[in-house]
């Protein structure tokens, strides 16, 4: 009795009990359930509550047979015009889908659902903070695959006047991207400007000038600046880049703006002790130095001018060693592959194919062709897959995986699998743009060593299987990035389908509108065909979906 009237409670019962413990497990289950399930989740207890309530007053019961009986009354022409409409409009949608997916690389519903309609549903307000998110180990990583995802300078960069504009007087498509000639404008901005141009006109004009969008007013302001100084260097940079039209022109200006830039680099190397101003200047003297020889020596390789060519590149890499971050050695392996001094490449390459020394695809694909040219004229598939690889063909197999590894865009230039396009002023290493910049100079060179591309052809597929999970885990390299296809995209031209690695799998929107159109499109032709079998089918259905009220309307019709 005592125990009894302590609380005026008996113990709970075992059901009671088990009916709490089922409710806990399942408040645990959806609250650890996903954004979108415990939004169709609200959704679904919405509509189940507004039919407990509204069921009587609505009388639900009576408007689903209402509805019955109009859907049975329909003719085989409505379904027909409405199984036809359907396959129609999904079309639509799947045609926009692809377009959309094939453009932007992803699907335009399920970018929409995630921007507009994830919020909606709480899954902004409960995503966990970026600093949870991600470990130690995924930040390291992170930050490692950061540079690679840089853009750089194209070391082979075409002439503005006398190549990209006569593509586009030719052709009528614009070569390049505004993304790009963007960042040259703020790469010449760099290069050829510094704090005390305000202190000489012609530099202060030409300031202005490589700020200008407008082609012609650049050009109108760089014969400003040779007016109130014929030794302005910089103003004849910029004619030889876009006003020139041929590669002589363009030659003539530079020798020009070399006879300038370098009176102007010996004043400055006399007083750039003088102040930090000075050290400025002499840094932008440096630059246009730099450039004028360097695009002198292309001049001269263009021109067929090789041996010049080889001869001036090296001796600006002897006399500006610490400007190897211009990659001026890529401007020499190639003139001296078109020379087919092999050994000078190599040469070059044991230098530069370093391990502390960033990578390009030019020096991958360089050492590859190299080991390749070893073995390549007596290689057969069906000889090597009957007494095996040899130590060399295993070293040539090997170079070209890792090289496809690097750049994996590369070979399908290559093999002429896809069409070139005139390469950007800026590329993005291991990206498309570098495959195409790579490729568009370097193609003729792999042609001319016999069997190089067989070679390539039966073999660079391999480092697929090397490496499943290219985004996660990397072999001989990081992991490949997934910025690239962005940056690709705005570095390349519109009328270019850009290279995409690791290629996408289909959204699951683009199968669902597909699969709806085709059947849509199915059911309008059988309705066509057999109406009144398709009428009772649909009899049938509405049977199915409203077994309460519908048999009896369904046996007077």
């Amino acid at each position: 009795m005592a125990d009894s009237g302590g609380s005026g409670r008996g113990p709970p019962c075992p059901g009671a009990a088990a009916a709490l413990r089922r409710w806990e497990q399942l408040r645990r289950r959806v609250a650890a359930a996903a954004p979108w399930a415990r939004g169709f989740l609200a959704v679904a207890a919405g509509l189940g509550l507004f039919y407990v309530v509204l069921r009587v007053p609505l009388r639900l019961r009576d408007s689903l047979a209402a509805v019955t009986v109009f859907l049975s009354t329909l003719t085989p022409k409505f379904y027909f015009a409405l199984t036809v409409t359907s396959s129609f409009i999904s079309g639509l949608i799947f045609v926009f889908e692809w377009w959309h997916f094939r453009k932007y690389g992803t699907s335009f519903i399920e970018q929409v659902s995630v921007s507009h309609l994830r919020p909606l549903i709480g899954g902004a307000e409960n995503s966990p903070p970026a600093s949870a998110a991600f470990s130690a180990g995924e930040s390291e990583m992170s930050r490692q695959n950061m540079p690679e995802c840089k853009v750089w300078r194209n070391p082979l960069n075409l002439f503005r006047g006398a190549e990209y504009s006569r593509y586009m007087w030719v052709t009528g498509k614009e070569p390049l991207t505004y993304y790009d000639m963007n960042l040259s404008a703020q790469d010449h901005q760099n290069f050829f400007t510094c704090d005390t141009d305000a202190l000489r006109p012609s530099d202060t004009v030409m300031q202005k000038a490589w700020r200008e969008r407008n082609p012609q007013a650049r050009i109108k302001a760089a014969y400003q600046a040779l007016e109130l100084n014929n030794d302005c260097a910089t103003a004849y940079v910029l004619l030889a880049e876009e006003e020139a039209t041929t590669i002589v022109d363009a030659e003539k200006y530079f020798k020009q703006a070399l006879k300038a830039g370098e009176m102007i680099y010996r004043k400055s190397q006399n007083c750039h002790s003088q102040s930090p101003q000075h050290e400025a200047q002499l840094r932008r003297d440096t630059n246009v130095l730099v450039y004028v020889k360097r695009r002198l020596a292309m001049c001269a390789r263009k021109l067929g001018r090789i041996r010049e060519a080889v001869k001036m590149m090296r001796d600006l890499m002897k006399e500006f060693p610490l400007l190897s971050m211009l990659n001026i050695h890529e401007n020499l392996l190639e003139a001296l592959l078109e020379l087919q001094a092999y050994a000078d490449v190599q040469a070059v390459l044991a230098k530069y194919d370093d391990i502390s020394l960033p990578k390009s695809a030019a020096i991958c694909y360089t050492a590859a062709l190299l080991k390749a040219r070893a073995v390549s004229e007596r290689f057969s598939p069906e000889t090597a897959s009957k007494r095996g690889l040899s130590t060399a063909e295993i070293n040539a197999v090997e170079a070209i995986h890792r090289a496809v590894e690097f750049n994996p865009h590369v070979p399908k230039y290559l093999l002429e699998m896809k069409s070139l396009v005139l390469p950007p002023e800026h590329i993005l290493k291991r990206g498309d743009s570098e495959a195409v910049a790579y490729a568009f100079f370097h193609l003729q060179h792999w042609k001319r060593i016999e069997g190089a591309l067989n070679l390539l052809h039966c073999t660079w597929e391999g480092t697929f299987r090397m490496i499943p999970y290219p985004l996660e885990k990397g072999h001989l390299f990081y992991p490949y990035p997934s910025c690239t296809e962005t940056a690709d995209r705005e570095l390349l031209p519109t009328f270019h389908e850009v290279s995409v690695y690791p290629q996408k799998e289909l959204p699951f929107f683009i199968h669902f509108t597909a699969g709806l159109c085709s059947f849509s499109a199915m059911l309008a032709l059988l309705t066509h065909q057999f109406p009144e079998l398709m009428v009772i089918f649909a009899k049938a259905v509405l049977r199915v979906l409203w077994p309460v009220s519908a048999p009896s309307v369904l046996a007077s019709s």
